[in-house]
């Protein structure tokens, strides 16, 4: 049945432990560490075919780097959304299943059954632990090891969530995660909390009053700062009442006139600096925010409206391969922190690079502080997905292609004490779909020359996010 599916979105069926790949090429020695990364691997339940690429059942794939050599895992998460999909059944996900959207509003309103735990979307280290992440209020821990699934991770607070942040923003600087929850109600809240590394007890930050709620996907932090982009991209809950709502994904409206909501929170005290409405985007991921000079500088993904989020159904990626709406458009933000606020006003922006973009990463020391490069995917090419370095300061971007080979989010890795920001290298999979041929690309960060060519035993489905873990590999 899934063979007539592009082998981006065809289910995986086997598991592989600590398998040993072939290499072409040489990784360098000084890279220790594992790359572990998130996204569904599983697309069919009950012989139907789900509805979204959000929807696919959560697989871990784990990148083990030691003395210039790479093992490969991958791991389903043992969830009671894998269980269920095993029994048949398709359980409240984000555009299927009305009974488990149902299941959804019933924990809002009576804290009764729990949404869904397929926990696909992005991993973190929380309270000594390693957690899979998505949008709705539950975490799932694993082990970084072997990616067996330990069960389902709880803070140990109270602070009220209905939709969860699948983006945290940690700071290597200052030891700490920050997140946000949107508490839905008649006066609906976004809730921005800290954990400091190693504790499961989240600090308040903040509560702001939402506008819609409007639909927030990520989060940036500066020094001093938490910025926050609320696009009008606004879910009515109420529709979930409706007999015809299928998952999340019918809950939403778009809302242009209402505009998108820009706010810059002081870290410390929680108060607001800057509540702003600028023009209506639509915006998934940031790249980074840092401060300048009386202003918040905001490096981010926008696209002219939410088009990209229906068009991620999986009918209308199996035909085209990827979204055929306008790409996403890397822009630069720069937030005025004291003058006048009026509509529209407060906010500048400038695109850094004139292809289409999405999936942006800056090195993990420069997270809340100025950067120079930024590395993401390119989107406008017919038959391929590019990778991107673009140079904030020259306004120069460098760009590797090649034909039908579909790159995923790549993750810059500085070499340990080095003094240059893009001394290092880069990491990101691909997915060759003309000869189906899974890959692990390691490129040299300054030159984006290729280095090492890893070839995985079978097509990975493609996937959401990851990261990069120095001290979570086994060197026994």
């Amino acid at each position: 049945m899934t063979d007539a599916f592009g082998p981006g979105f065809r289910t995986v069926e086997r598991e592989y432990r600590d398998h040993e790949p072939r290499v072409e090429g040489s990784i360098p020695e000084w890279l220790s560490g594992v790359l572990i990364r998130n996204g569904p691997g599983r697309f069919e339940v009950g012989g139907e075919r789900l509805e979204h690429w959000f929807d696919g059942l959560a697989m871990l794939r784990r990148y083990a780097f030691a003395d210039g050599e790479v093992r490969y895992t991958n791991r389903y998460l043992r969830t009671e959304a894998y269980e269920d999909a095993l029994a048949g059944r398709a359980s409240g996900q984000f555009a299927t299943d009305t009974r488990g959207w149902r299941r959804f509003v019933s924990w809002v309103r009576n804290r009764g059954p729990q949404p869904t735990d397929n926990t696909n979307v992005h991993v973190a280290r929380l309270g000594g632990e390693y957690v899979a992440l998505t949008e709705a209020p539950r975490r799932v821990a694993f082990d970084p090891q072997t990616l067996e699934t330990r069960g389902e991770f709880s803070f140990e607070d109270d602070i009220t969530e209905h939709m969860a942040a699948a983006h945290l923003a940690r700071d290597p600087h200052r030891g700490e995660t920050v997140g946000f929850a949107t508490q839905f109600g008649l006066d609906p809240q976004i809730n921005v909390y800290r954990v400091p590394d190693g504790q499961r007890r989240r600090r308040p930050v903040a509560s702001i009053d939402a506008r819609g709620p409007g639909y927030i996907h990520d989060v940036s932090l500066t020094r001093d700062h938490v910025v926050l982009v609320e696009p009008p991209l606004d879910i009515r809950v109420w529709r979930a009442f409706l007999p015809w709502t299928e998952g999340v994904f019918d809950l939403m409206e778009w809302t242009p006139e209402r505009g998108t909501r820009v706010v810059v929170l002081d870290r410390e005290s929680g108060a607001t600096i800057r509540d702003l409405t600028m023009d209506p985007v639509f915006v998934f991921h940031h790249a980074n925010a840092y401060d300048d000079a009386g202003a918040v500088v905001l490096d981010a993904v926008a696209f002219p409206d939410a088009d990209i989020v229906g068009a991620m159904a999986l009918d209308e990626l199996d035909v085209v391969g990827f979204p055929d709406v306008p790409d996403g458009r890397l822009t630069r933000y720069r937030i005025d922190l004291a003058g006048e606020a009026s509509a529209g006003g407060g906010v500048d922006s400038e695109r850094l690079y004139a292809g289409g973009t999405e999936l942006p990463r800056v090195p993990r020391q420069f997270r809340g502080r100025r950067h120079r490069y930024i590395y993401g995917q390119s989107t406008d090419r017919q038959g391929a997905n590019g990778l991107v370095k673009i140079d904030c300061e020259r306004g120069e971007a460098h760009e590797w292609l090649a034909q039908s080979v579909f790159v995923e989010e790549p993750v810059p890795v500085r070499r340990p004490d080095a003094d240059d920001e893009d001394d290092g290298v880069v990491l990101a999979t691909a997915l060759d779909v003309d000869r189906e041929q899974s890959v692990l690309l390691v490129f040299d960060a300054a030159t984006l020359d290729e280095r090492a060519r890893v070839f995985l035993p079978h097509p990975e489905p493609f996937g959401f996010h990851g990261r990069f873990f120095r001290d979570a590999v086994d060197t026994s």
